[in-house]
């Protein structure tokens, strides 16, 4: 096989690997108050200081359009899990917050949500395995962020 060719075959595996976990993660996830892509800006909002985004760097931890997640932020302020704020550091910027109501809803989800990570991936692949992959995949998003320039997202 060319090095072309393993590329591509590596990186089908990978994408098909992801759509079907992805996939199965979904159709389990708990629904009751909050979607999948809610969740997930709930959990990334969880992970950083202050648990707070300016909006423009949450738009780079979810795939989602700017558009998309400014709407999905005001659903999420309307239902007060988060709140948006004015940066101050920024007069331009807004922040967007998780409040101790959304830490909540996004813990009581996280709870089911883990289960059915480890029952797909985490029975699926061996402690070394997961380790492994763990690593694979940080080398090639800091691979390719360093190949266009762009900044570093923090998972």
């Amino acid at each position: 096989m060319s090095e072309k060719t393993t590329a591509v075959s590596a990186w089908e595996a990978l994408f098909r690997a992801q759509v079907a976990v992805m996939r199965q993660l979904n159709a389990e996830f708990p629904t009751g108050e909050i979607s999948f892509t809610e969740y997930d800006v709930l959990f990334n909002l969880s992970r950083q200081p202050a648990r707070q985004l300016r909006i423009k760097d949450l738009n780079q931890h979810i795939l989602l359009t700017q558009p998309s997640v400014s709407r999905l932020v005001d659903r999420l302020a309307a239902r007060e899990l988060v709140v948006k704020i004015h940066d101050p550091d920024d007069a331009r910027g807004v922040l967007v917050r998780l409040t101790d109501k959304g830490f909540q809803v996004f813990r009581q989800a996280a709870v089911s949500h883990v289960r059915s990570i480890t029952d797909r991936v985490g029975t699926a692949l061996s402690a070394e395995e997961l380790k492994q992959l763990v690593e694979l995949c940080d080398k090639l998003r800091l691979g390719s962020r360093a190949k266009t320039g762009t900044a570093d997202a923090d998972y």
